[in-house]
């Protein structure tokens, strides 16, 4: 299994995820919701992962490290100041809320499973795989960094 790690980008993940959500909703019967509710709860959701993403790359930029998540290795600054003392992990997260967005958007309680395929997938073949990268390039500074910030929130 070791050969995804680190191979697919993290927003086709999402992408895939977001396309089996809509072909589960598709087959399964809906969650009886107002389309004021659904529209209102996945605009919130949306603005929610658009802000941990663009935060999470905004602390890189200023950090002048990779955001190439297919190469840990190459990262020249641990960040963990901005959003990163809330999350080691916000552009996940950022994708993880535009995932829960279009579950509200279908009004489809088993698309969740698209959600939570997502975090699976993701935490075992690309955070994972970061985190012993990270912990090579920065050892205990890291490793400190870990017991303070949670992987996701």
């Amino acid at each position: 299994m070791h050969a995804l790690e680190n191979r697919i980008p993290p927003p086709l993940v999402a992408t895939f995820s977001g396309l089996l959500m809509g072909l589960i909703a598709v087959l399964t019967p809906g969650i009886d919701l107002p389309t004021s509710m659904r529209i209102g709860l996945s605009v919130a959701l949306v603005a929610l992962g658009l802000f941990f993403c663009l935060a999470g790359l905004v602390s890189f930029r200023r950090a002048k490290t990779t955001i190439n998540p297919l190469r840990p290795a190459r990262a020249s600054a641990l960040v963990s100041s901005g959003i990163y003392r809330i999350s080691r992990n916000p552009m996940y997260v950022g994708f993880a809320l535009f995932l829960l967005a279009l579950a509200a958007g279908l009004a489809s309680a088993w698309s969740l499973i698209g959600v939570v395929g997502f975090m699976l997938f993701i935490g075992r073949f690309q955070i994972t795989p970061e985190e012993r990268a990270l912990n090579g390039l920065f050892g205990d500074e890291y490793s400190a960094y870990q017991r303070r910030v949670r992987r996701w929130i």
